[in-house]
């Protein structure tokens, strides 16, 4: 996906609160591949990606989402959701949601 991007010479954007996420993920060693500060330097300076903050409407939005538990979940489908992107995600849960079109 990243690289089909990286070739068309698209964006992907990524939530704020995805940030979090990785570095969570990068305490255990076998969830993340690779260095996070690697990880993070590439996220920050590579123009492909874009950061989308947490604004108000998405705020507003997570908070709606009460068919997903977790919060950054939440936030990451209101992001995908306020600015009408597609959401690449394993998370099943918010596949079966059907809150926000994925990525096949």
């Amino acid at each position: 996906m990243v690289r089909e991007a990286e070739r068309a010479g698209e964006t992907l954007s990524i939530s704020a609160c995805t940030l979090i996420e990785i570095a969570i993920l990068a305490e255990d060693p076998r969830k993340i591949k690779g260095p996070v500060d690697y990880i993070f330097s590439e996220l920050e300076s590579n123009p492909m990606f874009e950061i989308l903050p947490i604004t108000i409407p998405i705020a507003v939005e997570a908070a709606a989402l009460t068919q997903l538990r977790d919060h950054c979940g939440r936030t990451i489908v209101a992001t995908a959701r306020v600015h009408n992107l597609r959401l690449l995600t394993s998370d099943q849960r918010i596949i079966d949601s059907k809150l926000v079109p994925v990525v096949d």
